[in-house]
């Protein structure tokens, strides 16, 4: 028989529940305080299920009605400089608190002040989809951010919004502020990878972040006994060492006391905490309807946590101690609801005897596209120079990899706001081709070498970027990997000025590296700028040569958008021009790069592509432009410079490596036939790789890639349809 020992988890994991004698020790304010913040929030939902009920909600109304003693007791142990975010079912969390922030006490017997009454009426005007809201009515129910109050934003994706949390909580780790984060999801999230990738890497980096669990049993329709084999789901934080609390979440003061010990331990700087809160909402996914009405809960399991109810809680508590009447908190929930009658009224008219939003609070369609991306403004001041121009002393034969560190240590020595992260990046001679060498060892504390898990890192980077105080460097070993990570890539630091009312920034950059022709296979070798150019808010570079490299760093790591910088592996080993100590020069986002003029023949092509085409263009002697895109978003294209070849030429070729399925030429020939349709003799022309990936086959690989004699076939076909042949 072998011998089996018992092992002891590396945390503590407890449940916390309030005594008589704590109870007794609630300060009579704070106490009066959680009736008044529930009452309040229990009306706020009400009447949003009023109206969606009406119709005058567009769009899901998520209610947390029962589930106001979790969100209450944690944010009232919160300091107004600590920081939450949620997922889609978080009215009663963001307004918890911007409650506390607007006001730490609340005297429920007293009217109601001009700040509360703001409070209400501008999130309800955010889940209306109207312009006075917190996001002028572009997030509505799911996207509510208030940024001054704490609130980072909630998520309509179920666990996407936690690994940006993690990353908030990194800036105050940093900051030494000792302020922490909470992030409130659902059972229904806990299983989810981006969850539990970044349980680990919270734990991994001690980042003082409480993962705050609303367990109310239900995802949807969808039982938590039916999905997981250990209900008690703060037992996740056993597998990553994370202390972990388990509490009634309909008892107020239990939860706000299991708060205070996270706090504690997150504040001492020893790491993350779970709090798993059991408690349950009174009604349905969505809307005014319980859940037994769509036959998954029972009416009596409703009445029995409706005998739970956290209001009735905490108002008995204070009752027994005569702190407050019964009348008295009658009289409060009727100032709660009159309160959110009158402010309702101020967006609502009758017109034939139908109600409806007032049209003039609508947003403008004009209002529409606004905040997409930035306006550069931030650009200000730049030195924008050119090779042509450039003065300083020049090296001929620099090695274009080197010329990647070099500027990155150099903008990480002046601006201590940039961190680099990634898998790899911080050993192995600055990763996997030396595009981080030397800045593990110049700043340990800014190059950080993550797990294998780009969906939890890539948004914790996209919460450092949120949160202001940091600048993000990421890097994706193969651009593949971001598929891994698309909900974060995509979803969430693509989407997020825009979807908060245009005015948040994301100052991020992602390198990655594009690996065709190095034998890696399908899922190392794509392009990734078709993709890219056609998801919102992305601005893209991709710099061919050294010099331009710097240039567009700089550029990139001065925009306030994300940027995704494509480099290439083809690129990497070859020399060019770079300059030999000013590193600090950019190149204008949306500035093309005229490589060759020509009359005949506009070509249009970037990265590792730019410099075949070339050379193959000067071996036909072929009268052909040559343009190196550098700048590939919808926003960035170049098209002063464009226009006007084509408008001499009267003929494009565009050229590109990777796949047509992925393919970049796409999106770029729409643009262009809208464009230039009058001035072209002949359909557009394009050179792109076949329909499947490469292949790890050296033969099927390069059959899968455009080539020199592919470029040169394309070329030939456009002077062919001219009348124009080569010999």
């Amino acid at each position: 028989m072998p011998i089996l020992t018992d092992l002891t988890p590396a945390a503590p994991w407890r449940e916390i529940t309030a005594t008589p004698e704590d109870r007794a020790a609630l300060d009579p304010k704070t106490g009066l305080t959680m009736l008044a913040q529930m009452h309040l929030i229990r009306a706020f939902e009400e009447k949003v299920l009023d109206l969606a009920g009406q119709g005058l909600v567009h769009g899901p109304a998520h209610s947390a009605i029962g589930q106001e003693g979790g969100a209450v007791g944690s944010a009232l142990a919160m300091r107004p400089s600590d920081q939450v975010n949620g997922s889609h079912r978080a009215h009663h969390q963001f307004l918890a608190k911007a409650l506390a922030y607007v006001s730490d006490q609340i005297d429920p017997t007293q009217p109601f002040g001009d700040d509360l009454r703001a409070l209400a009426s501008r999130t309800l005007a955010e889940i209306l989809g109207l312009s006075d809201g917190f996001c002028k009515g572009r997030g509505g129910s799911m996207h509510l951010r208030w940024s001054e109050s704490g609130n980072l934003g909630t998520n309509a994706i179920v666990g996407g919004g936690v690994p940006m949390a993690a990353g908030a909580a990194w800036a105050h780790k940093q900051a030494g502020t000792g302020d922490v984060v909470y992030t409130y999801f659902g059972d229904g999230a806990v299983n989810i990878g981006s969850v539990l990738e970044t349980m680990n890497l919270a734990a991994a980096w001690k980042l003082p972040i409480c993962f705050f669990i609303e367990n109310n049993r239900y995802a949807v329709s969808t039982n938590v006994e039916e999905v997981t084999a250990e209900t008690r789901l703060s037992a996740r934080g056993l597998a990553f060492g994370i202390p972990s609390f388990k509490v009634d979440g309909m008892d107020t003061l239990s939860v706000y006391l299991a708060a205070q010990q996270a706090n504690e331990i997150m504040r001492a700087g020893q790491g993350p905490t779970i709090i798993e809160a059991d408690l349950y909402r009174f009604f349905h996914q969505n809307g005014p309807l319980p859940g037994s009405a769509f036959g998954y809960r029972s009416k009596e399991e409703e009445a029995e946590w409706r005998g739970r109810d956290p209001l009735t809680a905490m108002a008995q508590d204070l009752q027994q101690r005569q702190i407050i009447g019964e009348d008295a908190v009658a009289q409060l929930r009727a100032n709660c609801q009159q309160m959110m009658e009158e402010i309702a009224a101020t967006m609502i008219e009758t017109v034939e005897g139908k109600k409806r939003i007032l049209p003039a609070l609508w947003p403008e369609e004009s209002f529409r596209d606004y905040g997409l991306r930035g306006d550069l403004s931030e650009m200000e001041g730049a030195r924008y120079l050119e090779e042509p121009g450039f003065t300083g002393a020049l090296n001929d034969n620099a090695k274009f990899i080197e010329v990647v560190a070099d500027v990155m240590e150099r903008r990480m020595a002046e601006d201590p706001r940039i961190v680099v992260m990634g898998e790899d990046v911080h050993r192995l001679k600055g990763g996997t081709n030396g595009a981080t060498r030397g800045l593990s060892a110049r700043f340990p504390d800014r190059c950080l070498g993550t797990p294998i898990a780009e969906n939890a890192f890539t948004g914790l980077a996209a919460g450092m970027a949120a949160d202001g105080r940091v600048r993000p460097v990421i890097e994706f070993m193969y651009p593949d990997f971001m598929w891994v990570a698309a909900d974060q890539v995509f979803n969430q630091i693509g989407k997020f000025r825009h979807m908060f009312g245009g005015e948040s920034a994301m100052p991020l950059v992602l390198r990655t590296k594009v690996a065709m022709g190095t034998g890696y296979g399908s899922q190392h070798s794509m392009d990734p700028a078709g993709i890219f150019a056609t998801a919102p808010g992305w601005r893209i570079v991709a710099p061919s040569t050294p010099f331009d490299y710097v240039g567009l760093m700089n550029s990139a790591l001065r925009c306030n958008d994300p940027v995704l910088v494509i480099e290439h592996v083809d690129l990497y080993n070859s020399k060019g021009t770079a300059p030999v100590d000013d590193l600090d020069y950019c190149i204008p986002l949306g500035k093309a790069r005229m490589v060759r003029e020509g009359g005949k023949l506009t070509i249009l092509t970037y990265l590792a592509m730019v410099e075949k085409t070339r050379k193959v263009v000067e071996e036909l002697g072929v009268d052909a432009e040559i343009i190196d895109l550098r700048s590939l978003d919808r926003a960035g294209l170049d098209w002063e410079m464009i226009e006007a070849s084509v408008r001499k030429t009267n003929n494009v070729l565009i050229v590109e490596q990777g796949a047509v399925g992925t393919s970049y030429g796409g999106f770029l020939t729409d643009e262009l036939q809208r464009r230039v349709f009058d001035y072209l003799d002949q359909p557009i022309a394009r050179v792109h790789g076949g329909e499947a990936s490469p292949s790890i086959s050296k033969v099927l690989e390069g059959a899968a890639c455009a080539r020199p004699q592919d470029i040169e076939a394309g070329i030939r076909a456009v002077m062919a349809g001219q009348g124009l042949p080569l010999a």
